[in-house]
């Protein structure tokens, strides 16, 4: 689902809203936006999700109940994805070296150790 990594800034916070919640209401996506914009606004933003396959919606009662369609998890695979095809011509080693590279990186010796078992066990995953 290639449509996560095109969401606009507003789009991605009230994802984050509806993940952190595991699904809502317009009005609970409001209450957990910061600088939020008007009911309706948030009603539009929620409809162009349904229509890019972000979420299902259900209709109980008067509310409508939108869920995701996808786990954070995977949408946050699916952006990266295409960051390191945009940026970085497919090659995640050129993308890690980035990072590593970033000087607000500041890698303690724990997370290099952390990164190192990740290496190894993809290693031995052949991958």
């Amino acid at each position: 689902m290639d449509e996560a990594a095109q969401l606009s800034r507003r789009e991605r916070q009230i994802m984050d809203v509806i993940w952190k919640l595991g699904q809502a209401t317009v009005a609970e996506v409001l209450e957990g936006l910061d600088e939020a914009p008007s009911y309706s606004a948030v009603r539009a933003l929620l409809n162009i999700l349904k229509s890019k396959g972000q979420l299902d919606v259900e209709q109980e009662g008067a509310r409508y109940i939108y869920k995701p369609t996808v786990t954070a998890a995977k949408a946050s695979r699916n952006a990266l994805q295409r960051i390191v095809n945009t940026f970085f011509a497919g090659e995640p080693r050129a993308a890690i070296a980035a990072l590593a590279r970033l000087p607000e990186s500041n890698l303690s010796e724990k997370e290099l150790e952390s990164i190192s078992r990740l290496i190894d066990v993809a290693k031995k995953e052949g991958r």
